[in-house]
């Protein structure tokens, strides 16, 4: 086992009372859980999203911690939280990293590895 091992699973869902596709709008929300299969204790410092719509525009946001937070996750523990995102299409895709610092000071990227949001009836 890697002293520096974390798992990141994301869970998109469609929020059809949150969107108005008569107007391009689509909102998602996403849970994520982070698991920390290490041997050393980390805590999450900072997110980078990579967001892109069905027309193919890419946005990238960076940002301090996860909805305000900046989890410190023991071994074998997890944290979970969820989030939102709209688009202006029906489908869309959001990978990432978040970037950890552990207990001994070491500092590493999680990958979030890549997933799609896409409102019900658009993929078949």
């Amino acid at each position: 086992m890697s002293r520096y091992s974390v798992t990141v699973d994301a869970t998109p869902f469609y929020l059809a009372d949150q969107s108005d596709p008569a107007n391009e709008v689509y909102t998602f929300a996403y849970h994520v859980c982070i698991k920390n299969n290490g041997d050393v204790s980390v805590q999450l410092l900072s997110r980078h999203w990579i967001i892109t719509d069905g027309h193919g525009k890419v946005q990238e946001v960076r940002g301090s911690g996860v909805i305000g937070e900046q989890p410190h996750i023991e071994p074998g523990e997890t944290y979970e939280y969820t989030s939102g995102s709209q688009f202006k299409t029906a489908v869309g895709t959001m990978h990432g990293s978040y970037q950890f610092v552990a207990d001994d000071g070491v500092k590493f990227d999680a990958p979030i590895p890549k997933f799609t949001l896409a409102a019900k009836r658009v993929l078949h």
